[in-house]
């Protein structure tokens, strides 16, 4: 009794609750930092070596057309030249490749950072083997940092989605709390379950491999969104895309939302910004001579005077969207090349031409044990005498669009009335992404079990479904590890693992069935007493525009 009334006294004081929070997050920052430590040096012995050195490699090969394009030594490790076999890269590799096999699948921004990285190497180690790269520590520095970020945006997320919630689509979580306490507590246990995220941190740090870089732009597109910043969704949207092209399958999730709003102007927006970032990042390799450069300026000047004299909205967008269309199409017609479009993009969706690639819990493993394959025709079409086969991978695509549309529909309807579900819809997609489509690594279900730790800001059982699809991750991303090696110690884990995969299957297909389905479910209105301590609070959160 003595210590429960000592600790009441304590968080009856402000302050010292304060100080009790700030002592939380610290130690679970640092327990974080200690615990990617500890699976860093636990996993020496399965690490995935592969990718380590395949960003080792091309990363390299950036350094040697630095050397190969430069005059001299001095030329060669000076910021100009270093840009200049940067931006050769890509038509080098195509223009050498046998039958469009290029290897190199990277984007632009994140073979500008393995450059980067390989460069520092070359400093410092400047005899390394290729084969045995040192100074892996940057690369997992920006993991880090990545996920440091994710789980700051997941915090803002949440807070923001409960502080927004009606007295009919209240979370069911901690509903004695004022509403204002309840959005931050939620919004801090999602970040801390985000933050420790066990396949995150073998994903980053035990195998490690950069799928993390991608999530801060999207959770925080998704901020963007729901504040109705739709020309900076777009933003990072193409600058993410621009470190893994795997973001623009969950991008088209960010134009259909408003489109079921019937904000015409708001998809747009998305669109603009999109299209203007990726402009930017790819002008190096489109606009090549000064003539191309000239004609860009032209057109941006013409827009921006006849948009400001328009006085139209979103002028920014507007003028932002049109010189980025310009961008592609001069290059198109001025010799601008397109190499880091084709090789870091359109290469890597057929790079593995298979339904199932490794170790996957999705709807292509199920497939596959029932003898499908890829490429097979899962029905034909006869006009005439044209005759069109729809193959499995298209099936799946379609499936997977429809389904992402409707996942839109949820987040619009959930916006409108203001419901904690719409961080369901935004997680969704990643969900369905692995689930439906072919040609996944085990890896990309990291992406949905991060962003479904949202999941603790909107109800009890939506979070245990998180911590089911975070095991499933786990166990996915361990199994390939494992494989890799295939240590006398670990060969009864591996066996277990293969023959849990049409179980562990369907347990996560109905998971993200059920995720879907809390996107459309629609809110029962039931009849409450007024609560006036907490009807003040309702106005603390910034109001989302009405549908």
């Amino acid at each position: 009794m003595v210590i429960r009334a000592f600790f009441e006294r304590l968080l009856a004081s402000e302050f010292a609750r304060r100080a009790l929070l700030a002592f939380l997050i610290v130690a679970l920052f640092l327990g974080g930092i200690q615990l990617r430590r500890w699976i860093g040096e636990s996993t020496r012995h399965v690490r995935y070596q592969h990718d380590i050195v395949n960003a080792f490699y091309w990363g390299n090969e950036t350094l040697k057309e630095t050397r190969r394009l430069s005059p001299d030594e001095s030329t060669a490790n000076s910021f100009t030249g270093f840009c200049r076999g940067y931006f050769a890269l890509y038509d080098r590799v195509k223009d050498r490749a046998y039958q469009s096999d290029y290897g190199l699948d990277y984007p632009p921004l994140r073979l500008l950072v393995m450059a980067i990285w390989a460069k520092e190497v070359r400093n410092q180690f400047p005899g390394v083997d290729d084969g045995h790269p040192k100074l892996v520590n940057p690369l997992l520095k920006i993991n880090l940092l990545c996920e440091l970020l994710s789980a700051v945006a997941i915090f803002f997320l949440v807070r923001l989605c409960v502080q927004r919630c009606s007295r009919t689509t209240r979370s069911s979580l901690l509903p004695s709390l004022p509403l204002r306490d309840r959005a931050s507590m939620c919004g801090l246990a999602a970040a801390s379950v985000a933050w420790l995220e066990p396949s995150m941190i073998l994903d980053a740090h035990g195998w490690p491999q950069w799928d993390v870089w991608i999530l801060p732009f999207y959770l925080f597109g998704a901020l963007a969104a729901l504040k109705n910043r739709w020309f900076v969704c777009g933003c990072l949207l193409a600058a993410g895309a621009m470190f893994k092209g795997q973001l623009l399958f969950v991008t088209p999730f960010f134009v259909l939302w408003p489109l079921w709003q019937k904000r015409w102007n708001h998809a747009l927006c998305v669109i603009a910004g999109f299209t203007a970032t990726a402009a930017v990042i790819a002008s190096p390799w489109l606009l090549r001579t000064p003539a191309a450069w000239l004609a860009l300026a032209a057109v941006t000047g013409a827009s921006w005077s006849f948009i400001l004299q328009r006085k139209l909205p979103h002028q920014i967008a507007w003028i932002s969207g049109i010189t980025g269309c310009a961008v592609f199409v001069i290059g198109a017609f001025t010799g601008g090349s397109f190499a880091w479009l084709q090789v870091g993009f359109l290469y890597g969706s057929e790079h593995y031409p298979y339904l199932v690639i490794s170790s996957c819990y999705n709807l292509p493993s199920l497939l596959s044990q029932l003898g499908w394959s890829l490429k097979d025709p899962f029905c034909s079409v006869h006009f005439g005498s044209l005759h069109f086969d729809l193959t499995l991978q298209w099936t799946l695509r379609l499936l997977y669009l429809g389904a992402l549309t409707v996942c839109a529909y949820g987040a619009a309807q959930q916006v409108r009335n203001r419901d904690p579900r719409v961080l369901i819809a935004i997680t969704a997609p990643w969900l369905l992404m692995f689930t439906l489509l072919g040609q996944m690594h085990e890896r990309y279900f990291v992406w949905g079990a991060v962003v479904s730790a949202v999941a603790l800001g909107v109800s009890f059982r939506l979070s245990i479904i998180h911590f089911i699809i975070s095991a499933a991750s786990t166990a996915m991303i361990v199994h390939v590890m494992l494989i890799d090696k295939k240590l006398e110690a670990t060969l009864w884990a591996i066996d277990l693992l293969k023959h849990i995969r049409p179980y562990a299957s369907v347990l996560v297909l109905a998971c993200v069935a059920v995720y879907v389905w809390n996107t459309l479910r629609m809110p029962v209105f039931q009849r409450r007493a007024p609560r006036p301590a907490e009807s003040p609070s309702l106005s603390l959160g910034p109001e989302p525009e009405e549908a």
